[in-house]
């Protein structure tokens, strides 16, 4: 099976309309920002894809990234745990003219919704959001004298993330703080695309530095020199 894409254009050719995209990243560590951008470049030249749901621990900064995508149209519906950042006009514009969806998931609650995912558990209860409007509509039972949420599995049709290195079998590593929700998303998703910084041969890994096996990895496309998300939110940057 052919991982390894030649280009970031190529690695995101398969993501349609509709479609369900787990995104890597807390703010800007570990955001797969030129897999992101491909997909904007593809919608401005073809009008697809559209009518996205995007999971990501934010609702994107600035105007490049998960950002640019909402600006561009392409996001029907975000779900996330944290929509109000300081730099996110983008959202907050879309948000306020009834014109983008919103399913808030408390952050604890989100990673663990992608890890049951990928690990087959289709729900589990949780303390978080008894008692509030999150919890709206949901079984709750009582364990041991508290009250639980049962909250549901979170996949996705695709997840695009960011790693540090990586091989022609998928295995990947990652940078640090790099790594947050990647590896969970790269287990729920049916397809997952990774960007890396290294890509070598199999075997260029130590095994026991591997974090994402490659079984969980469909696609690999090397980016050498990855943008920072903050640096072109800092430099005033659109996309």
């Amino acid at each position: 099976m052919k991982k390894v894409m030649s280009s970031v254009a190529e690695a995101v050719a398969d993501i349609h309309d509709g479609a369900c995209v787990m995104i890597g990243g807390f703010g800007g560590s570990g955001a797969p920002i030129e897999l992101v951008h491909a997909l904007v470049d593809r919608f401005r030249a073809t009008g697809s894809p559209t009518n996205l749901t995007i999971i990501n621990n934010n609702a994107g900064n600035g105007a490049v990234g998960i950002a640019a995508m909402i600006r561009a149209g392409m996001v029907a519906k975000m779900i996330c745990s944290f929509p109000r950042s300081s730099n996110a006009e983008a959202f907050n514009a879309k948000y306020g003219a009834g014109e983008i969806a919103l399913e808030l998931v408390p952050q604890g609650t989100l990673a663990e919704r992608i890890r049951a995912a990928g690990a087959g558990i289709p729900a589990f209860f949780t303390p978080s959001g008894y008692g509030t409007e999150l919890a709206e509509g949901k079984p709750v039972e009582e364990f041991d004298g508290k009250m639980y949420v049962r909250e549901r599995w979170l996949k996705a049709d695709f997840a695009l993330i960011k790693g540090q290195k990586g091989d022609h079998a998928g295995n990947l590593t990652y940078r640090l703080a790099a790594r947050n929700f990647a590896p969970l998303m790269a287990m729920a998703a049916d397809k997952t695309i990774a960007q890396v910084s290294e890509l070598g041969a199999p075997g260029s890994i130590d095994p026991e530095q591997v974090i994402t096996p490659g079984i969980f990895v469909d696609v690999v496309v090397a980016v050498p020199e990855p943008q920072q998300e903050e640096a072109l939110v800092r430099a005033g940057e659109v996309y």
